[in-house]
């Protein structure tokens, strides 16, 4: 069971890296006021979102205790990024406060799960 939950934490560090990636490449162009939600960005906040599921489920069925306020609460996080990225990806250019948004909620995700014992 090890082996498989482990399995599920890369992949779910490989969903952040692909929305965290997504975002860092188009700091540029928010800049100049014309990021977008690149395709990647959608596809690794599903992949977390799947991943994440998952390994509430796995650490749960090999009896390890799990956070439920902490996994609520970047849950929460998440369906608000996904629901941005969603509903924003096919423009060509999105508002820079929104496009902030987005990497801030991401980031803070990151530092909930690293730094909330």
């Amino acid at each position: 069971m090890d082996v498989l939950i482990h399995l599920f934490v890369g992949l779910h560090i490989i969903g952040i890296a692909a929305l965290l990636g997504g975002f860092l490449t188009q700091m540029k162009a928010m800049g100049r006021g014309a990021a977008r939600f690149v395709p990647g960005m959608l596809h690794g906040a599903l992949t977390m979102l799947v991943t994440g599921v998952a390994l509430v489920g796995l650490n749960q069925a090999d009896d390890h205790s799990v956070n439920t306020v902490k996994i609520g609460v970047k849950l929460a996080l998440l369906i608000v990024i996904l629901g941005l990225v969603y509903v924003k990806r096919d423009e060509e250019r999105v508002d820079k406060g929104l496009f902030g948004l987005v990497g801030l909620l991401t980031t803070a995700n990151i530092f909930i799960a690293v730094l909330w014992t």
